[in-house]
């Protein structure tokens, strides 16, 4: 790649002009932009459309399943006890087992339960709490939404193989963005030149610059701020983040009780969404254990809510259950804080008094939680009201153009007939630039993924592309 056969003439050049010299760093850049793209264009165009569901999930699945989704009031009507709602669900799932509880987000919505039942399967029950009646239940993975997640998490493939293609396209769209930019201030002239003279494809490039030069600084931001989900990259800093942050709990310091699982592993798979980034390695502490002929199981999941409402917590919470054979075991109350990642924070209420047993939020976080929490709250669109939801929907409208108008304008110069795949033709001087390669080694440290496939790239470029004239003629490498 770092190099390329000269043809008589490159499909790109417009007839009649000389043809540039290999070594130009137009020529260099925009062919690593071009190669970088059969990477990270398929992967961009699958993340783009699944985070456009994703946004939309609060309006797309309640028009999608009205039965299960949405609930009409009663006038006057009461909610009844989060204890009866469960109640009502174990009677209509025989030997099932709740693991979490999330409480309507408004009055025409249900209580979801997610239970395991007996066969072991995960399943969301949904709950009127005005009879309170169970509505009916689901797959969590099998809704449009919760398709869309696992696309987005790890193309369903359910392994860190998935994860580890998105964290590798991911790399490379920030070599995209970069280059990107690079080719926009350098190719200025020529594309207005070219859209006044009315050549073939002028008007699509023009408008795929003008769209990647306003995109292109929220795509970097996105894209930066997706690395913390990465199965490599972000669990190495998620660790080392929460490492740092189980040390502060606020009324527990240090977890001295003994934790006994962390937060993320209190909900099914489905709802680790449901749980801030900073929280999911956080330790559970246990319950401590009643006195001497104490009465069990005083506390229920109805008294872990009014405790955590007491504690500052916002409504809707979701609440994380004990197991009923876990007598250590806490309900874990996680506060509302869609709109603000600053209110992030958990309870965790004992199972036998109901008091306090530890908390641990946003204020207690390290300094690098904060910032990622805050980054991951613009890149779901939910941290500055209106304005990031939709500038976040229309991110991903034009990504979605950029991954479309780009593989078009090829489609549109591709050498036919000629046995080539019609790459740009350039070399980046490596040699006279250290600069260069001192960027390039800083990048391969920071993010590993584009390091290792940058090196795999250049052993492949000598010893295989090079060495094989078919490969060589196609890829345009000499």
């Amino acid at each position: 790649m770092t190099d390329v056969l000269a043809p008589r003439r490159d499909p790109a050049d417009p007839p009649g002009r000389p043809r540039p010299s290999g070594g130009g760093w137009f020529r260099a850049v925009w062919r690593w932009h071009f190669f970088a793209s059969f990477v990270v264009v398929p992967v961009l165009l699958l993340l783009a459309v699944t985070g456009l569901i994703y946004l939309f999930r609060f309006q797309l699945e309640p028009l999608l399943h009205p039965d299960l989704m949405k609930v009409d009031a009663p006038q006057g009507a009461v909610a009844q006890p989060y204890l009866q709602q469960l109640a009502v669900v174990e009677s209509a799932y025989p030997g099932s087992t709740a693991v979490s509880l999330a409480e309507p987000r408004s009055a025409d919505r249900p209580t979801i339960v997610s239970i395991q039942t007996a066969e072991g399967e995960a399943r969301d029950v949904y709950v009127s709490p005005y009879g309170p009646d169970v509505l009916g239940s689901m797959d969590p993975d099998t809704t449009l939404s919760g398709t869309a997640i696992r696309l987005h998490a790890d193309l369903m493939t359910g392994s860190r193989w998935g994860g580890y293609v998105i964290e590798l396209a991911a790399c490379w769209a920030l070599v995209m963005a970069l280059t990107g930019y690079y080719l926009f201030v350098r190719g200025w002239r020529a594309r207005r030149r070219a859209r006044s003279a009315g050549r073939a494809g002028a008007r699509l490039r023009w408008r795929h610059g003008l769209v990647g030069a306003g995109v292109g600084v929220g795509l970097l931001m996105l894209l930066v701020s997706g690395l913390p989900w990465t199965d490599f990259w972000g669990a190495k800093v998620q660790t080392l983040a929460s490492q740092r942050g189980t040390s502060m709990w606020s009324m527990d310091h240090g977890a001295i009780s003994s934790p006994i699982s962390t937060l993320d592993e209190s909900l099914p798979h489905s709802h680790t969404q449901d749980i801030p980034w900073a929280q999911q390695q956080s330790e559970v502490p246990t319950s401590p254990a009643p006195e001497h002929g104490a009465a069990r199981s005083v506390a229920n999941v109805d008294t872990a809510v009014l405790v955590a409402g007491l504690a500052g917590l916002r409504h809707p919470m979701t609440v994380a259950l004990p197991a009923a054979d876990d007598e250590r075991g806490v309900y874990s109350v996680i506060g509302y804080a869609f709109d603000a990642p600053s209110d992030e924070r958990t309870v965790h209420v004992g199972r036998y008094g109901g008091e306090v047993v530890s908390t641990y939020g946003f204020d207690d976080y390290p300094r690098l939680a904060k910032v990622v929490a805050q980054g991951i709250g613009l890149h779901e669109g939910r941290s500055l009201g209106l304005w990031s939801f939709w500038g976040a929907a229309l991110m991903c409208v034009a990504i979605v153009f950029m991954c479309v108008s780009g593989p078009l304008m090829w489609w549109r110069r591709r050498p036919r007939g000629s046995g080539t795949l019609g790459a740009p033709r350039g070399r980046l001087p490596v040699r006279s630039t250290p600069a260069l390669v001192v960027l390039l080694v800083a990048l391969g440290v920071f993010l590993p993924f584009f390091g290792i496939s940058l090196l795999v790239i250049l052993v492949l470029d000598q010893l295989v592309l090079r060495r094989v004239p078919a490969l060589s003629r196609w890829f345009g490498t000499t």
